[in-house]
């Protein structure tokens, strides 16, 4: 039996536009430059001693047509300026011999800073859960955010996220993933 635990793993972004929906959604991906793959989603776990690598570093290993397995974030729109974002959010453990977390968020109206931060801090709470760092339900987020950083046990946050605003009769795309490599 074989055991698959990614190795590497990268970060990327797209955006497409195509008055059909679909064909936005391919746009997206080839701007993010996973088209070429036949993609799987998975869930939200960081393999322990997992390497964050380039996504040209990232893509130099794999082959078109491969099953590709990644976390991904996508958000679609046919309306004249409304904005929509795909985010993708990573929470480190400290001890490298851990796994992490990785949160997929997309929303309407709502920045790249804004949907990257709110990844981010899903991501965080998530690893925070198993990490035991505990608050209360009323704890805000920047103090949630302030804690994490004393107890040490989280070393690093990060997100990738796509934007744009959306055309009329026109669909628009955005995605964001996190790709394995192994």
């Amino acid at each position: 039996m074989s055991i698959l635990v990614a190795k590497e793993i990268f970060l990327t972004k797209g955006i497409g536009r195509h008055k059909e929906k679909l064909a936005s959604f391919e746009e997206a991906l080839r701007d993010a430059q996973i088209a070429r793959f036949n993609l799987v989603h998975v869930s939200s776990i960081f393999p322990p001693n997992c390497k964050i690598v380039s996504r040209q570093k990232g893509l130099e290993k794999l082959k078109s047509g491969q099953i590709l397995h990644c976390v991904m974030s996508r958000n679609s729109v046919n309306e004249n300026h409304r904005l929509i974002a795909a985010s993708v959010g990573m929470a480190l453990p400290k001890d490298k011999n851990h796994y992490g977390y990785i949160s997929e968020h997309h929303t309407y109206g709502e920045t790249d800073e804004q949907t990257g931060e709110y990844a981010e801090d899903l991501a965080a709470l998530m690893l925070s859960t198993i990490q035991g760092i505990e608050f209360g339900s009323e704890t805000s987020w920047d103090q949630k955010e302030e804690i994490w950083k004393m107890s040490g046990k989280i070393v690093k946050t990060a997100n990738i996220t796509q934007s744009a605003i959306g055309m009329k009769d026109v669909w628009t795309t955005v995605v964001a993933a996190a790709v394995f490599v192994f």
